[in-house]
């Protein structure tokens, strides 16, 4: 038997064959068992084969199925374990009729809405709403540039075929957050202006930069905002070299970098910004606070008015830092829900801003006797 395995017989045969040869010998009928004993052996092989694949399929869907439960539900467990804990800090000066302003636009100005058109009872053209006679207040606001404040620029800014605000996709929502210190060169040159070299001791010490993060230059030069305020924007500010900038998209593909003053370099044609805007990348101008955040470490969020076509987004932007980190709010001490009461009632300012106002009469909310003011009576 086992001579004629050797000499040539091949089970496959055995699985090409409807069924074995009649055989009325003993030796023949022990060949023809163990012929079939191996073709039985063979099917079961391949059976286990795709019993074992089967399993593997079943199993690999049972994984994806529970991880896309897990994937949907994931960002719920970051927020209850990391970001409700975090340290928040605002990195947005509010706008205002006095924001410093690059001297070829206008400052904005604030004042009461007004009504539009006549309403029956509750308010007459072009009066202004107010808490006594209609129960609530709206703020006009004439702008005469988005080049305002804390500010994102977009590429159509410099750029005719550059996307606009409303462009801008939703992914830049949250991103890393770099923050390159130069702060103390610029103390000893207010004109010094970030280099690559820069760029490389940060890595030294915190690792490359992320790509799609978002890059800002703390210089402190936000810190004397008011000031510039009063007596106007000085001509000579830090600002970042056009090496650096290329250094940063090119080689490390960052989302945009920020600066705190009002433009991004000092040469005579703007250098700089205007590499940019012809480039397809957004900037951050005007933050505030960088002294107040980790170099490594943090995100930040990334908000701006959604100006259809617009050139230039008034943004705000906050970092959310570690819960360790030494500065900033959580959400359990702030909550946001509900905000604070005012230490007096609001009233506006000569320059229009609403403000507390120590010295106001409250008003006695729906008073009034000939407009039928909303909200009224006031529920508990």
């Amino acid at each position: 038997r086992h001579r004629t395995r050797r000499e040539g017989w091949d089970p496959r045969e055995a699985m090409e064959s409807p069924s074995p040869p009649l055989v009325t010998s003993p030796g023949g009928l022990i060949m023809m068992a163990d012929m079939e004993v191996h073709r039985l052996r063979r099917i079961t092989r391949v059976l286990s084969i795709i019993v074992f694949v089967l399993l593997v399929s079943l199993l690999a869907f049972a994984v994806a199925l529970t991880n896309s439960r897990v994937g949907s539900e994931s960002m719920t467990a970051v927020w209850e374990n990391t970001l409700s804990n975090a340290k928040y800090v605002d990195l947005t000066h509010s706008f205002a009729p006095t924001t410093p302003v690059w001297g070829g636009f206008n400052h904005a100005q604030f004042g009461p809405a007004v009504a539009g058109s006549n309403t029956p009872g509750l308010i007459n053209r072009n009066e202004a709403y107010s808490y006594a006679r209609q129960g609530f207040v709206a703020t006009s606001y004439t702008v005469p540039t988005d080049q305002y404040g804390t500010q994102l620029d977009t590429p159509a800014h410099w750029n005719e075929y550059g996307s606009t605000v409303s462009d801008i996709p939703s992914t830049v929502a949250l991103r890393p957050l770099v923050v390159i210190n130069i702060a103390d060169k610029v103390k000893r040159d207010p004109g010094y202006h970030a280099k690559p070299s820069d760029v490389h001791a940060w890595e030294r010490a915190h690792g490359q930069v992320p790509r799609g993060s978002v890059v800002m230059f703390r210089s402190d030069w936000s810190l004397r905002w008011d000031e510039y305020a009063r007596f106007g924007v000085p001509t000579i500010f830090p600002g970042v070299q056009l090496s650096t900038l290329k250094l940063l998209h090119e080689e490390r593909a960052i989302l945009f970098h920020g600066h705190e003053p009002l433009d991004t370099d000092m040469t005579p044609s703007l250098e700089g910004e205007a590499w940019l805007m012809h480039h397809n990348f957004m900037q951050a101008e005007g933050v505030m606070n960088l002294h107040r955040v980790p170099e490594h470490g943090a995100l930040v969020t990334i908000g701006f008015a959604k100006a259809l076509g617009g050139t230039t987004g008034l943004a705000r932007f906050v970092a959310v830092c570690p819960p360790d980190w030494t500065d900033g709010a959580t959400v359990w001490a702030k909550p946001g829900a509900p905000l604070a009461t005012q230490v007096a009632p609001l009233r506006r300012n000569s320059a229009g801003v609403l403000q507390p106002n120590p010295e106001a009469v409250p008003t006695r909310y729906c008073s009034s006797e000939d407009t039928k003011p909303l909200g009224c009576p006031l529920p508990s």
